[in-house]
């Protein structure tokens, strides 16, 4: 695997692979890798020669400067998890590198994709997301960008971004990797306590307890008996809700959008785990 942490030799790098015709795909981390990160390598396989995943702690998407320093740097275990796994290259810069001082960033109107959900408990995030995600693309040019599903707010923000630019770029959603137990799998569960870490099972529960009423209920009935199952445990709710996957507006029939996804956040030792599951996707939108 080889590691760069300019852009200029990052560049002359996949200047030489695309001149041979290979397809370039791309795996944007903030390091701490887990199970969730690694099979975005996988997935990027299936379609890429050379796959490159970024190891950068954005600055711009944190609200609080203290969250940004708190933020785990294990690099020495990602690079050595992304060697196992035969990543082609891992692209590793520091802030200077991303953000030059002469660097202009486009500004782009969301249409408030970033205002609800984590954007509310996040004011500014989803604008520094934008902000790193072009600049990493306008430095490699992929064919291929690969994002998870377990973010599924970031993933709508950067599909509506990369439609709006009319870019050329492939934005491929990979589903969550989740624990045996059901936990959707991420950097966080590791400030878990034991105790939490049970609890925060009940998460994945309520959500495919969902997914399985869907099948008799409506979109309300579901959406009462997930909060009514909330309440019961006593979880820390930040919200749950019922999305239009597109648009992110909160809907009450299927038959609004053609996918339709229920997000929640919820807050155990005062982690905030996101987590979200897709109730029906491609349905004749009216």
């Amino acid at each position: 695997m080889y590691i760069f942490k300019t852009v200029h030799d990052l560049q002359h790098y996949l200047s030489t692979q695309k001149k041979q015709a290979k397809r370039i795909g791309f795996v944007p981390t903030m390091g701490a890798l887990h199970r969730g990160h690694l099979t975005l390598v996988e997935r990027a396989f299936d379609d890429c020669d050379v796959v490159v995943c970024s190891i950068f702690v954005n600055p711009t998407q944190f609200g609080e400067a203290s969250d940004l320093d708190k933020y785990p740097r294990p690099i020495e275990s990602d690079i050595q998890k992304l060697e196992q796994l035969g990543c082609s290259v891992l692209f590793l810069p520091e802030v200077s590198e991303v953000y030059p001082k002469d660097l202009l960033s486009p500004s782009i109107d969301l249409k408030g994709l970033d205002t609800n959900m984590e954007g509310a408990h996040r004011p500014g995030h989803f604008a520094g997301v934008v902000q790193v995600i072009l600049r990493f693309l306008d430095i490699m040019h992929p064919d291929f960008l690969y994002m998870g599903q377990k973010d599924y707010q970031q993933f709508a923000v950067i599909k509506y971004v990369l439609q709006f630019l009319q870019s050329s770029v492939q934005l491929v959603r990979v589903s969550i990797v989740r624990e045996e137990d059901g936990l959707a799998m991420s950097s966080r569960n590791i400030r878990l306590s034991p105790e939490g870490r049970k609890k925060a099972v009940l998460i994945s529960k309520m959500l495919f307890a969902a997914k399985e009423q869907t099948a008799s209920l409506s979109l309300e009935e579901v959406r009462t008996r997930a909060l009514a199952f909330i309440a019961q445990h006593q979880l820390e709710l930040d919200y749950f809700t019922i999305i239009d996957g597109d648009s992110l507006e909160n809907i009450d029939s299927f038959d609004k959008a053609t996918t339709v996804t229920a997000c929640t956040t919820v807050r155990i030792d005062g982690v905030r785990l996101l987590d979200n599951i897709i109730l029906r996707e491609s349905i004749q939108k009216l």
